[in-house]
């Protein structure tokens, strides 16, 4: 990665540097994502902005190619591989999102892929994985350890190990979807990113910090899986049970360790949502906004529609993650 660093007057009020990852990394990504992965739409709404009282732009990841951010850091990872790993194959492990991502850029780049995914990851994901063309590992979330699992795999097989989060080409990858938003945008006041285990905050932050001297960054947490916010209270990282939250891109025990190295710097704040008003805001974005979103694509509009931040910007960017969620459990959530 290039070694020029971004630059933010971060929460301590000091301006701090960012090794590893940078702007420039973010938009050779983009270089290389050009006329692969989509340029997801922004969509604003009158309704949205009345009831929040603020400028509102949905950075709608729910459309990019199989349904969620997630491709655009694989497919940034993947094709940087020498063609004999690419013929080796690969490895990860994700819920859902990474596991579709990783698995259809190894397709595109005539790879193969191996996911190893929880057991009771969303039927709708594990299949989507499946019909990418991957092989599906499955463990116990409460008992296994996903991060063994991948790598005894990588060693025994000759694969490459893809992290979810936790590696420059993916966060670099991530921070593309912030790169277009604020191209089409202009400086916004402030951008709000879910956060699971880091990577689409940190790359969100690159970006919009380089692009947007003094943007607000605001990460958002489901209130059982509040890694990061402990992390950053700590001032380090900080492991937690197994969040058991519907929200289950975000359900993660302790953030990334570059991820969270990037966000102590360049984040803000961390703010929390329930289970509830992320159903509420799935279903605020169904019925007025017309988008299927699932319930950690819609984290960043609940912490938004629950007035979770304060002082509320004129102008707020919000990154819709996903919306890879089936028919049934969308019904079941909002039924």
């Amino acid at each position: 990665m290039t070694d020029s660093p971004s630059s933010h007057t971060g929460p301590t009020g000091s301006d701090v540097s960012v090794p590893d990852v940078t702007l420039d990394d973010v938009r050779d990504a983009a270089r290389r994502l050009s006329g692969v992965a989509h340029r997801t739409p922004v969509l604003r709404s009158r309704t949205l902005d009345a009831l929040v009282g603020a400028e509102v732009f949905l950075k709608c990841e729910n459309f990019q190619r199989m349904g969620a951010f997630k491709f655009r850091g694989a497919y940034n990872a993947l094709s940087r591989l020498s063609p004999e790993q690419l013929a080796r194959g690969v490895v990860a492990y994700s819920s859902g999102n990474h596991a579709q991502g990783v698995a259809l850029a190894a397709r595109e780049l005539g790879s193969h892929a191996v996911i190893v995914m929880p057991e009771d990851s969303p039927q709708s994901k594990i299949d989507a994985t499946a019909g990418y063309g991957a092989e599906i590992v499955t463990y116990d979330r409460y008992t296994g350890d996903r991060t063994a699992i991948s790598r005894r795999l990588a060693e025994e097989r000759g694969l490459a190990l893809i992290p979810p989060y936790d590696h420059p080409h993916i966060i670099a990858g991530q921070g593309t979807a912030t790169l277009e938003l604020i191209e089409e945008t202009g400086p916004l006041d402030a951008l709000l990113v879910p956060v699971g285990g880091g990577g689409l905050m940190a790359g969100a932050a690159i970006a919009a910090t380089a692009l947007v001297p003094g943007i607000r960054m605001i990460g958002v947490e489901p209130e059982a899986g509040d890694d990061t916010r402990r992390s950053l209270a700590a001032g380090h990282r900080v492991t937690i049970p197994v969040p058991r939250t519907i929200a289950d891109g975000q359900a993660v025990e302790t953030p990334g360790e570059l991820p969270f190295a990037i966000n102590q710097k360049l984040v803000d704040s961390v703010v929390l949502v329930s289970d509830a008003e992320i159903c509420a805001a799935m279903k605020l974005a169904f019925e007025r906004l017309k988008i299927v979103t699932e319930p950690s694509g819609a984290s960043a509009l609940a912490a938004l529609l629950a007035g979770r931040i304060d002082p509320l910007p004129a102008a707020i960017g919000v990154i819709i993650s996903g919306g890879n969620i089936g028919l049934d459990r969308f019904l079941e959530l909002l039924g």
